[in-house]
């Protein structure tokens, strides 16, 4: 070889190397999603689909039981990829949160991000905050995936900025009962589009009407709630053996969101008591279920 292209095959060939290392690297980092959550989109639509009205006041919402609805159908399709967290996007006034809001943003995994509420009860803001953390994530490799559950044009801007950096961005929709309820702009640039239909929702958004349990019971106390998702998680163990509870252990701390409702649902019924948007009493019952089940294996 030329002595004056020895260097030069020298500099490619550790090039070469370097590049090696950071593609296996790479393979090795697992992949990671995140879900967008846009809380106007989300009441209006789920709202209208179950309950016949887009009005929040006229429905409750069980954000809780949703957010992990959500979070298990992620992992279901996202198999090999780790959850980020969960970004919930809202509107309040004066940007202070609410107590359902508040609550909310307790949960684990789940950042609670407001725009602005203005007199006529729309939100402000919201899409720029969608396109800000989504833009970010990606730019900085924080996501491979997100899944975007939202509806209004303004958020192609939003999926545009996160696709330049290389991440993937995924439309969740909500059945509507006639014609569509997300743009037709956004729906051209995701890389794909999936639907949650009636019976996703139907455990997690009721009318107001006659409330759940009409007893004046007073309210149950955390141990109380414990010793029954204890006393459920034996009474399961009992009648659908231990390799079914055993299948649960990878996703702890998270439920399916079947059983969970199905643990719920049980619970209610012992206690004689509605646990919804009761979202300290919701983890106590799951805290005495998982030790529970926990302790079994």
């Amino acid at each position: 070889m030329n002595d004056d292209l020895a260097p030069l095959s020298a500099r490619i060939d550790r090039t070469n190397e370097l590049l090696q290392r950071m593609l296996a690297e790479v393979a090795k980092t697992p992949s990671t999603h995140a879900i967008f959550v846009d809380a106007g989109y989300l009441y209006a639509a789920a709202g209208r689909l179950v309950a016949g009205t887009e009005d929040r006041r006229a429905f409750d919402l069980d954000a809780e039981g949703l957010i992990e609805a959500l979070i298990d159908r992620a992992r279901t399709i996202f198999a090999d990829s780790r959850l980020l967290r969960v970004y919930w996007y809202d509107g309040a006034r004066r940007r202070i949160h609410t107590a359902e809001q508040q609550s909310i943003a307790e949960l684990p995994d789940v950042k609670v991000r407001l725009g602005n509420l203005n007199a006529n009860n729309q939100q402000k803001g919201v899409d720029s905050l969608i396109r800000s953390d989504l833009e970010s994530l990606a730019r900085h490799r924080a996501i491979s995936d997100a899944a975007l559950l939202g509806g209004d044009e303004d958020l192609v801007s939003a999926v545009e900025a996160a696709q330049g950096y290389g991440a993937r961005v995924h439309l969740w929709g909500i059945e509507a009962p006639e014609g569509r309820n997300q743009a037709e702009p956004l729906l051209w640039e995701v890389d794909s589009q999936r639907t949650l239909d009636l019976d996703f929702f139907k455990p997690y958004v009721a009318r107001r009407t006659a409330a759940a349990y009409e007893s004046t019971a007073a309210r149950p106390t955390r141990e109380n709630v414990r010793f029954v998702g204890a006393q459920i998680a034996a009474k399961w163990l009992a009648e659908r053996g231990r390799e079914s509870l055993q299948e649960l252990l990878p996703g702890h701390p998270y439920l399916p969101g079947s059983v969970d409702q199905d643990l719920l649902v049980e619970a209610e019924g012992l206690l004689q008591y509605s646990l919804r948007g009761q979202s300290d009493l919701r983890r106590a019952l799951r805290d005495g279920f998982w030790e529970h089940v926990q302790a079994q294996y």
